[in-house]
C-alpha cells in the first residue's frame, strides 16, 4: 500500500503544462462573492462598481466559450455576449440604488456606478488584449507564471487606489 501511495505521490508530483486562466469557476465565483461583502463594508460604490464590470466581462468571456463548444457562430456573437453580460449589472444592484446621472468628464452624462462597471469592464478586455500582445513580442511565452491573472487585477488595483482617492464627483 505504501509503494502505490508512493507512486502516486510522484506522478502527481511530476511537471506538466500549467494554463493560467484568469476566467476560472473559481475565480469569478470568488469575485461576485467579494463585492457584496465589499458593499457591507462600506467599500466606495464606484470601485465595487468596477470589480463588478470586470466580472461581468469574465461571465461574458465564459458565454463566449459556451457558445463555442455549442459551435453557435453568428455576425455579433461576441460583441452580443458582452453587451448582455456587463449589461446586467442594473439587475444586480436594482434594489440597492436610484439611476442618477451625472456629467462625467464634461462629456458623458452617466450614472458614476455604470461608468465604473463599464470602465471595469473595458480595463478587463484591454488587459486581456495587451497579454496577448505581450506574449505575442516574447516569442509565445509569458514573462512571467500567471502573468494573465495578474496583469488585469494589477491594472483593477490601481484603478481602484485611484478612485478611492480621487472619486467620481459631480461637476
Amino acid at each position: 500500500m505504501k509503494k502505490l501511495l508512493y507512486v502516486l505521490s510522484a506522478l502527481i508530483a511530476l511537471p506538466r503544462a500549467a494554463i493560467a486562466n484568469p476566467a476560472c469557476a473559481v475565480c469569478t465565483v470568488a469575485i461576485g462573492a467579494s463585492l457584496g461583502i465589499a458593499r457591507k463594508m462600506g467599500v466606495d460604490d464606484n470601485i465595487v462598481a468596477l470589480w463588478a464590470g470586470a466580472m461581468l466581462a469574465l461571465v461574458g468571456y465564459w458565454a463566449i466559450l459556451w457558445c463555442n463548444k455549442k459551435k453557435w457562430y453568428f455576425w455579433g456573437r461576441d460583441a452580443l455576449m458582452m453587451l448582455l453580460s456587463v449589461g446586467s449589472i442594473g439587475f444586480i444592484y436594482v434594489k440597492d440604488m436610484m439611476y442618477m446621472p451625472r456629467p462625467i468628464l464634461y462629456v458623458l452624462y452617466l450614472d458614476p456606478f455604470l461608468f465604473c462597471a463599464i470602465a471595469g469592464a473595458l480595463l478587463f478586455i484591454y488587459t486581456e488584449k495587451l497579454y496577448f500582445w505581450m506574449k505575442a513580442r516574447n516569442g509565445g511565452h509569458a514573462h512571467f507564471p500567471f502573468e494573465k491573472v495578474v496583469l488585469p487585477l494589477a491594472v483593477l488595483f490601481g484603478v481602484s487606489v485611484y478612485l478611492s482617492y480621487y472619486p467620481i464627483l459631480p461637476v
